[in-house]
C-alpha cells in the first residue's frame, strides 16, 4: 500500500514538473523586460480590416478594398524554408475567385503606364505551386511605377527574404496607403497609391522585434533605413490596427519604435 502511495506522489511530482517546464516554454522575456506569452504557432498576426472583406488563400491573407479595387493589406508568414529557387512557370494575372465583389480585371493595367506590382511577391511563395499561382490574382497587385517596382520596392522585397533566412521566421504585411482623391487607372478606377508600406514582425525568441517602412511611390536611390517609420505612423494613415492580438505592453512598445539597429541591413 505504501509503495502505491509513494508511486502516486512521484507521478504527481513528475507531471507537475513537466507542466511547469511546458508553461515556461510559452513564456519568454525579451531584452527590455517585456513578457511574451503567446506561442508563435497560435498567434493571430492578422491586422484589422476597414472593409470587412478578408480573403484567405493558401499562401497569404488579404483585406480587399472594393473602393480602391485592390487589397488594403496582404499578410503572410515567411519562414526560412519558404525561400526556394524553383523555376516555376509564370501564370497570367486573373481575377481573385474568392472576392465576392470581384477584384479588378487585369486589363485596367493595360497601357496604363503602371506595372502590376505584387504585394505578396511571387518569389516569397515559390515553395508551393498553388501559393505561387495565387500571387497572380489581381487582388494581390497594385499599380506601381516601373522604376519604383523594379527599384526600391524590389530592394525591400529582397531584404525581407534575407531577414527571413537570417531570423528564421517573419510575419509580413504590405499595402499601399489608400486614401481619397488618388489618381486612378482603367475603367474600374483602380487607385494608384502615393505611398507603399511594408511591416515585418520577427516573433521568435529571444528578442521579439518589428520594423516598418513607408516609401513614396517614386524612384529612389536612398538606403532602405531612411524609410523606416513607426508602425503607429502607418496606423494613423490607414486606420488599421496591425497587431491587435499582441499583448498590449508588447504591442505598444513595438508599434511606437522607429529603432532599426537590431535589424542587420
Amino acid at each position: 500500500m505504501k509503495k502505491k502511495v509513494i508511486s502516486s506522489i512521484l507521478l504527481v511530482l513528475v507531471l507537475s514538473y513537466y507542466l511547469y517546464e511546458e508553461k515556461a516554454k510559452l513564456i519568454s522575456t525579451d531584452k527590455t523586460g517585456v513578457t511574451n506569452d503567446v506561442k508563435i504557432e497560435v498567434f493571430n498576426y492578422l491586422p484589422t480590416s476597414t472593409s470587412g472583406a478578408i480573403i484567405h488563400h493558401e499562401g497569404y491573407v488579404l483585406s480587399y478594398s472594393e473602393k480602391h479595387e485592390q487589397a488594403e493589406w496582404v499578410a503572410y508568414s515567411l519562414a526560412k524554408n519558404d525561400i526556394v529557387y524553383i523555376d516555376r512557370k509564370r501564370p497570367y494575372f486573373i481575377e481573385d475567385p474568392k472576392v465576392k465583389t470581384k477584384s479588378a480585371d487585369w486589363r485596367n493595367y493595360k497601357k496604363s503606364g503602371y506595372d502590376r506590382g505584387h504585394l505578396c511577391p511571387a518569389a516569397d511563395r515559390r515553395a508551393s505551386e498553388e501559393s505561387y499561382n495565387e500571387t497572380f490574382y489581381t487582388s494581390n497587385i497594385s499599380p506601381q511605377n516601373h522604376d519604383f517596382n523594379a527599384g526600391i520596392w524590389n530592394k525591400l522585397e529582397q531584404q525581407t527574404r534575407y531577414w527571413a533566412q537570417k531570423y528564421n521566421h517573419l510575419y509580413v504585411i504590405s499595402g499601399g496607403i489608400l486614401e481619397d482623391n488618388l489618381k486612378t487607372i482603367g475603367s474600374e478606377k483602380v487607385s494608384v497609391p502615393n505611398q507603399f508600406y511594408k511591416i515585418l514582425l520577427d516573433y521568435t525568441k529571444p528578442e521579439v522585434k518589428a520594423i516598418a517602412f513607408l516609401i513614396p511611390h517614386k524612384e529612389s536611390k536612398k538606403p532602405l533605413y531612411q524609410f523606416v517609420v513607426s508602425i503607429d505612423e502607418i496606423e494613423q494613415k490607414t486606420g488599421i490596427d496591425f497587431f491587435p492580438n499582441l499583448p498590449d505592453e508588447l504591442e505598444n512598445k513595438l508599434e511606437s519604435s522607429k529603432d532599426y539597429k537590431n535589424w542587420k541591413f
